[in-house]
């Protein structure tokens, strides 16, 4: 996605955890740990941009309590609580500025197009890319993209390179151009 948008002129910041990636130059890079680095992080950096896209997802669960020290081993089997994390993409869609957007991605194994559009509403996205599993660690990609309203904007098929340019694409036509041709 950021080189997509790169190509396309446009400035990349991308907040991201320790990942095996090689970003693409031209991209700043703000690293993070922890989920709630990243939020910290993107409602800091937010403010000062034209919009969010939330391509990859951080974790949504975190241990209720972390341990400062190794744990020993008892013979006795060991409980792990996990709670929710705050949702990144989510607080920046409630905390949009007018004229910013924010684009989600839902990665669904069941009832795909429903529950991304609940995402949609969830998080106050303007846009939301669906796509499943098998995109995980693959060349190749299958997306929908929804608009605001749910309404099926474009099915998208093939490399994730050309799947990126082509999200970028919808993304100018319906968020960023209609935004620019309001201001002049």
């Amino acid at each position: 996605m950021a080189g997509a948008c790169l190509e396309r002129g446009h400035e990349v910041i991308i907040i991201s955890g320790p990942v095996s990636v090689a970003y693409p130059e031209g991209a700043e890079v703000v690293p993070v740990v922890t989920t709630a680095e990243m939020l910290a992080r993107a409602v800091e950096i937010f403010p000062g941009c034209d919009g969010a896209i939330g391509a990859a997802a951080p974790c949504d669960y975190q241990p209720r309590q972390v341990a400062t020290s190794k744990i020993a081993k008892t013979g006795q089997p060991l409980t792990i609580e996990l709670i929710e994390t705050k949702d990144v993409v989510a607080e920046l869609g409630a905390t949009k500025k007018p004229g910013q957007w924010v684009v989600g991605f839902a990665l669904e194994t069941d009832d795909r197009r429903f529950r991304s559009i609940v995402k949609l509403e969830k998080k106050h996205c303007d846009m939301m890319v669906s796509n499943g599993p098998e995109a995980i660690d693959s060349a190749e990609n299958h997306v929908e993209v929804l608009a605001a309203d749910g309404e099926l904007l474009d099915t998208i098929s093939g490399g994730k390179e050309e799947v990126a340019r082509r999200i970028i694409d919808r993304i100018e036509r319906h968020l960023i151009q209609p935004r620019e041709g309001r201001q002049r």
